[in-house]
C-alpha cells in the first residue's frame, strides 16, 4: 500500500517540469501497477497503518485513476494554450491522492476527511478551468450542497466513537434513526439523489471537460460508495424507512428522465441522465441484499464510463461548433460521420444495450428491485423506456438534420480523440465479459 502512495507523491515534482505527456504517461503506469497487484476477493489486502483495500475498493480506485489518465489526455487544450498547465496537473494529482485515500480507507474518520478533501481540487477545476463566469455560481452550489450535508456527518461520527469506542469498519453495529438519517443525507447529496440534485447539471454545465469527467465518473460514486460500505449501521433502521427513499429515487428517477427529453444543451441532457441512472443505483442498494448491492458496484462503474465518454463526445463537438446547443449541433453526419459511429456507441451504451456493462448492471437492480417489491416494475418499466428515448433524442438530433451553415470547415477529428473514446468504449464493453468477477 505505502508504494502506491510514494508513487503519488512522486509525481508532485514532475506537474512543473513541462513533461505533460511524461505525467499522463506516469498516470498509466499508476494504473497497471495497481491492477496488477491484486487478487480478486473480498477480503481486505495491503493492509497497512489505517488503510487497505478489498473488491470494492480495488474497482472504485482503479476507475479513479483511470478515469484522471483520460482527464488528462482530454484536456490537451490546456497544454498549447499554456493555460497553468501546471497547476491543472498538480491539480489532478492530488485530486487521485484524496481519492485513493477515500476508497483506501478502513477507518469512518479518514473516509470522511478524505471525502470532503476531494471536492476542493474539484472546485478548482471548475473555477478555474470553466467556461463562462456562472461557474462560480455553480461551484459554490456544489460546494455548498455537499458542506451543508456533510455536518450531520461528522456530528454522528462523535457519536459513533463514543457508543461503541471505535470508527473502523470492521467493528459497526446497527445504528439509530437519528445515526441513519445524519449519515444517510451527505450520501444522498453526493449521488445525487432526487430534491437534492440541483448543483449537479449546473456544475457538470459550467465545469471543462475534465470537470464533468470526474464529476461523472468518480465524483457521484462517492455516495454510493459510502452507501455500501455503511450498509451495516442502517441495517435495523433501514428496514422501516428504506422504502420511503426507494419510492422517492425511482419516481424522480421518472421525472428527470422526461426532464431530459426538454433538454436543448448536450451537457446539461448528458448531466441529468446521471440523476436518471444514479437515482437507479440508490435505490438497487437500499433493498439491501446481494443482487442490489453488487448491481450497485457494476452499474457505478459501466456509468463512470460511459459517462465520462458522453461528456468527451460533448467536448469533441464544441471544439468545433463553439456551442453546446441542439439547434447548433445539428447534421454532425454529414460533416464528421466517424464521430457520428462513436455517438451511436456511447449512446446505445448509455441506454444499456448489450453488449455494455450497464446492460448487466440495469439487469442487477432491476432484478434486486422486483424481488423486493413487484409493485416497482411499474416505475422500472417507465425509467428504462424513457432512457432510451432520450438517448435517440440525444443521437438523432445531433446527428440528423439540416447542418449549421455556420460551420465553413473543422478538422474530422485526432488520434488523440479516437484513442480517448476508445479508452471509455473498450473497458465498458470487454468488461461485460467477465462480468462474472464481479456477480458471486
Amino acid at each position: 500500500m505505502m508504494k502506491f502512495i510514494f508513487f503519488m507523491f512522486f509525481m508532485i515534482p514532475l506537474c512543473f517540469s513541462n513533461l505533460y505527456w511524461v505525467l499522463q504517461s506516469m498516470f498509466f503506469v499508476f494504473f497497471f501497477l495497481i491492477f496488477f497487484s491484486f487478487g480478486v476477493n473480498w477480503f481486505y489486502m495491503d493492509i497497512s497503518y489505517f488503510m487497505g483495500w478489498d473488491f470494492l475498493s480495488f474497482f472504485m480506485v482503479l476507475l479513479s485513476v483511470w478515469i484522471c489518465s483520460l482527464m488528462v489526455m482530454a484536456s490537451e487544450k490546456i497544454k498549447f494554450n499554456n493555460y497553468y498547465e501546471g497547476f491543472f496537473l498538480l491539480n489532478v494529482v492530488f485530486l487521485i491522492i484524496s481519492l485513493f485515500f477515500t476508497f483506501c480507507s478502513m477507518n469512518l474518520f479518514i473516509f470522511y476527511l478524505f471525502f470532503e478533501v476531494s471536492l476542493i481540487p474539484t472546485l478548482i477545476l471548475i473555477l478555474g478551468w470553466g467556461y463562462q463566469p456562472e461557474r462560480i455560481q455553480a461551484g459554490m452550489y456544489m460546494f455548498f450542497y455537499t458542506l451543508l450535508a456533510s455536518l450531520p456527518m461528522m456530528i454522528s461520527l462523535f457519536y459513533v466513537n463514543m457508543t461503541i469506542f471505535t470508527l473502523d469498519f470492521f467493528f459497526f453495529d446497527c445504528g439509530s434513526f437519528f445515526l441513519y438519517i445524519c449519515m444517510s443525507m451527505v450520501f444522498m447529496v453526493k449521488i445525487p439523489m432526487f430534491l437534492v440534485h440541483l448543483w449537479l447539471p449546473k456544475a457538470h454545465v459550467e465545469a471543462p471537460v475534465s470537470g464533468s469527467m470526474i464529476l461523472a465518473g468518480v465524483m457521484l460514486k462517492l455516495g454510493g460508495y459510502g452507501y455500501m460500505r455503511m450498509l451495516v449501521l442502517f441495517i435495523s433502521t433501514g428496514l422501516k424507512f428504506n422504502y420511503l427513499l426507494i419510492s422517492l429515487s425511482l419516481f424522480g428517477g421518472f421525472i428527470i428522465s422526461m426532464v431530459c427529453l426538454r433538454q436543448t444543451d448536450i451537457k446539461s441532457l448528458i448531466a441529468y441522465s446521471s440523476v436518471s441512472h444514479m437515482g437507479l443505483v440508490l435505490s438497487g442498494v437500499l433493498t439491501m441484499n446481494s443482487w442490489g448491492y453488487l448491481g450497485c458496484l457494476v452499474m457505478m462503474i459501466s456509468h463512470g464510463l460511459c459517462s465520462s465518454g458522453l461528456f468527451c463526445m460533448a467536448n469533441i463537438s464544441y471544439d468545433r461548433t463553439f456551442s453546446r446547443s441542439l439547434f447548433l449541433n445539428k447534421g454532425l453526419i454529414n460533416i464528421m460521420p466517424v464521430f457520428s459511429l462513436w455517438w451511436f456507441l456511447f449512446c446505445s451504451s448509455n441506454m444499456a444495450a448489450p453488449p455494455s456493462l450497464n446492460l448487466l448492471g440495469e439487469i442487477m437492480l432491476i432484478n434486486s428491485l422486483i424481488s423486493w417489491d413487484s409493485f416497482l416494475i411499474i416505475m422500472l418499466m417507465f425509467i428504462s423506456f424513457f432512457t432510451a428515448a432520450y438517448s435517440l433524442y440525444l443521437y438523432s438530433y445531433s446527428q440528423h438534420g439540416k447542418y449549421n451553415n455556420g460551420m465553413y470547415y473543422f478538422s474530422s477529428g485526432y488520434i488523440r480523440e479516437y484513442l480517448l473514446l476508445m479508452l471509455h468504449w473498450l473497458p465498458l464493453n470487454i468488461l461485460f465479459f467477465i462480468s462474472d468477477l464481479m456477480v458471486y
